[in-house]
């Protein structure tokens, strides 16, 4: 199989961590290309702290220097790498998968050019499972995410509710309502809401609790689904990254595995 390019779009916690592994030669089959931040020198210093020799290059262009492209940013820069990508018939791996759902024709674009958009699980678990189960009826599915408060500071939501969440003694529940609801509501917060979504039964069909809890350390989410073929409950703890805590380690893993996906010669899970 001919040697893959990498590009990463974003070099925070997800970002860094799936690029310093793939330079090191982690994923056989695949090279570290070039990388695109919003601080150009930070990046450089980066790239050389692990030896790497990727290119630091503009959004806009990554999808001239490599053939996957992994993006990692906040979400209003989305369209910036998702749409070159697109138009340029690479393999798009959107971590911000929740920008996604209000750019779904980017997904007609896709038939069109021979682009793919890839999404990885990130830190959740059984997408696997739930994607067996829409090949048949599903009748329901609710995500539960419990945070600790810290965690969900600065989200939309609760800068309009004004919320003051360092007060919170008690697991306090603070929304409820669809998965399109709640990334619009907690962008940066619930973006394995909208995967379970879409490997579901859409992000209008999918119900979503977010809870602050003091009690916890860890972002928790539980996962509830009912159909013709299996019931499911899966719940899975994620530890904070230590770069951003609203960020589980495992996101970035999730990411290379996805990767690894594109050259092993075996592959376990459907």
């Amino acid at each position: 199989m001919p040697e893959l390019r990498l590009a990463v779009a974003g070099l925070g916690a997800i970002g860094l961590g799936v690029a310093r592994r793939v330079a090191a030669g982690a994923i056989p089959g695949l090279r570290l290309a070039a990388v695109a931040a919003r601080d150009a020198e930070r990046a450089h210093k980066a790239m050389a702290g692990f030896g790497a020799s990727a290119s630091v290059l503009p959004l806009a262009t990554l999808a001239e220097a490599a053939e996957v492209i992994v993006e990692c940013l906040p979400a209003k820069h989305f369209l910036e790498v998702a749409e070159p990508a697109i138009a340029a018939g690479r393999i798009f791996m959107p971590l911000s998968v929740g920008a996604l759902i209000d750019h779904m024709a980017l997904v007609d674009r896709a038939r069109v050019t021979g682009a793919r958009i890839l999404v990885p699980t990130g830190a959740l678990l059984g997408l696997d499972a739930v994607r067996a189960a829409a090949e048949g009826s599903i009748r329901e599915v609710t995500i539960l995410t419990r945070k600790p408060p810290a965690s969900l500071a600065g989200a939309p939501l609760i800068v309009a509710r004004g919320l003051a969440l360092e007060e919170l003694r008690e697991p306090m529940r603070i929304f409820a309502g669809t998965a399109r609801e709640a990334i619009a509501g907690f962008p940066a917060n619930v973006n394995v809401a909208v995967a379970l979504a879409l490997a579901g039964i859409g992000p209008d069909r999918t119900r979503v609790e977010v809870w602050a809890d003091p009690s916890v350390r860890r972002n928790t989410h539980t996962v509830r689904l009912t159909s013709d073929a299996a019931d499911l409950t899966m719940t899975i703890e994620n530890v904070p990254s230590q770069e951003n805590p609203r960020t589980g380690r495992i996101t970035a893993l999730s990411a290379l595995t996805a990767l690894r996906r594109l050259t092993a010669p075996l592959v376990v899970g459907s």
